[in-house]
């Protein structure tokens, strides 16, 4: 399964943090975390082109597919 939304093709991203315990000098040698961003996904059916289909979309671009059909 890929981590991808089916609209806005928002994916996994890293990011990363450093820990500045210490102040200066020591920021060079600060210890560094990477860490994976990963989008709120939600399983969703929607119609294209007269077959329903179930797809992966973040819940912002949810939130407006609900918006739009009330």
């Amino acid at each position: 399964m890929s981590r991808i939304c089916f609209f806005c093709e928002k994916g996994v991203v890293s990011g990363g943090h450093r820990r500045h315990k210490y102040g200066g000098g020591w920021e060079y040698r600060a210890p560094r975390t990477t860490r994976i961003l990963k989008p709120n996904l939600r399983k969703a059916k929607i119609e294209k082109e007269g077959k329903v289909m179930t797809v992966d979309i973040c819940m912002k671009c949810y939130k407006k597919l609900k918006k739009s059909n009330k």
